[in-house]
């Protein structure tokens, strides 16, 4: 029996010498009758979707098998994804600044980037997290090991930018199987100039992060740096005190008009139509769109405001509310939004999620500390301390509000069950509420969507004093 390597070479070369039209050719004349095929076969089954998918796939695949033949079938699968040839030598390396070098395969951007290396532990849903504005100045290293096999949509974005340094994945799919999919995550990430890095061992560099903290990273495919030189790029590069926010915050205000799709709703009461309708103002610090999409959702008119909108303006809005949104980076480094919050709280009812919950902290007396890896991922328990009831929820924070500093008056109202640490805080004499997580999810679970619910009521009330 031949060995492996030998398989893999002759293959190879028969690939690349073969005769015939190249892959990307085949696709894109395939394009338009495989999909005219995949049509007929879901209109044939009706409503049955899920059988109608399974048949148009199979009926897909054996039209593009006969006539393609099994060679071209299999270059185009191995071209399709943009990993190219997977048993290529490494190319990219990933050094920390404790000194470890990693080295693995490039996809998406080419070049040299430095950031803070986190990793995820979310299994769904990289789509979402590559779009969120909270990953600005870091890489995001994935824990699960299978990646980009539903590739990319224009639906799923979080925001309209990839603004993270870089993606970090065990493999890469050299297929998408997905009906939503408009293109490759390789592809997706080449046009937005993000670099990529997979066939690295993941799991130890996770390891390395939970026992030494997150560790920056410099990260390339430029063959003429030398490790030394990325070292002391690593070394000199920091996270700590760099203002994030102003980067990915919008330029001037606007109205979010999109109206949530019934595909993203999954609230029975904002289901069944909301009859009062809030007017409330958001200031933008790398808002998400699933956070507007929910405010959407209970009926709310949105006024979107850059991270630097004076508060006087906001005030002369007059607004129901004011909402202070998820954004990247060290709460303290951003002096001027504490300023905005302190001169807004206790004007209006207030709802500050992730970076905002940060900024209220401090705006209310209190101060923040960095984390050791921070949370990141969609599965950590929360416990609201009022009712008892647990929440799986979606976290991405480096940064922690320190309980022990906030004034009298000030109650925590939600701990993070993994390691104790604040995860919500409220006081009522000013009409103030915030969450250390994501009660939008995108990606995660749902569990925490009430609190828009709170927020809501909260504007109610005041609304009827």
């Amino acid at each position: 029996m031949k060995a492996a390597s030998s398989v893999r070479r002759e293959l190879h070369v028969s690939l690349i010498c073969g005769p015939g039209t190249s892959a990307y050719t085949l696709r894109e004349a395939m394009q338009a009758p495989v999909l005219a095929l995949n049509d007929a076969v879901k209109r044939e089954f009706g409503k049955n979707v899920h059988h109608a998918n399974i048949q148009a796939s199979r009926a897909v695949a054996d039209t593009i098998g006969t006539t393609l033949g099994p060679r071209a079938l299999v270059k185009m699968l191995l071209d399709t994804g943009g990993a190219k040839r997977p048993w290529r030598t490494s190319d990219t390396r990933l050094i920390l600044e404790d000194g470890s070098i990693w080295k693995g395969k490039s996809f998406g951007a080419v070049g040299t980037q430095v950031a803070e290396v986190v990793f995820n532990t979310s299994l769904t849903g990289y789509q979402e997290i590559l779009t969120d504005p909270s990953y600005a100045g870091q890489f995001v290293l994935m824990t699960n090991p299978h990646i980009g096999n539903t590739g990319v949509n224009f639906g799923d974005e979080e925001s309209k930018e990839c603004h993270l340094g870089g993606l970090i994945i065990r493999n890469l799919s050299i297929c998408v199987s997905n009906w939503r999919a408009t293109e490759s995550l390789p592809e997706y990430l080449g046009k937005r100039n993000v670099m990529g890095l997979y066939d690295v061992d993941t799991r130890a560099i996770t390891r390395r992060l939970r026992e030494d903290g997150s560790l920056i990273g410099a990260l390339s495919t430029d063959s003429t740096k030398t490790d030394e030189e990325l070292l002391h790029t690593a070394r000199t590069w920091d996270i700590v005190g760099k203002d994030l926010i102003t980067g990915v915050s919008c330029n001037e205000p606007y109205e979010w008009k999109s109206k949530t799709e019934d595909d993203w709703e999954f609230s029975t009461e904002t289901r069944n139509g909301v009859a009062e309708t809030f007017h409330v103002v958001a200031y933008d610090f790398g808002i998400k769109h699933n956070i507007l999409r929910r405010l959407s959702s209970h009926g709310c008119r949105i006024t979107v405001v850059p991270s630097q909108w004076p508060a006087s303006e906001v005030i002369k809005l007059n607004p129901d509310g004011v909402l202070f949104s998820n954004g990247p980076g060290d709460p303290s480094a951003v002096p001027y939004a504490v300023e905005n919050v302190k001169e807004i709280t206790g004007k209006f009812p207030v709802f500050g999620i992730c970076m905002g919950h940060q900024l209220l902290g401090q705006a209310l007396g209190g101060s923040t500390f960095k984390m050791k890896f921070g949370h990141h991922g969609g599965n950590h328990p929360v416990r609201q301390l009022q009712t008892g009831r647990v929440e799986i929820s979606s976290q991405n924070h480096n940064y922690a509000v320190d309980p022990a500093t906030l004034p009298e008056g000030v109650e925590v109202t939600h701990i993070n069950l993994n390691d104790g640490s604040c995860a919500g805080l409220c006081f009522p004499a000013m009409k103030a509420m915030s969450l250390q997580y994501h009660p939008e999810s995108s990606p995660g679970p749902h569990d925490a969507d009430p609190a828009f619910n709170r927020f809501i009521e909260m504007m109610r009330l005041n609304k009827g004093q």
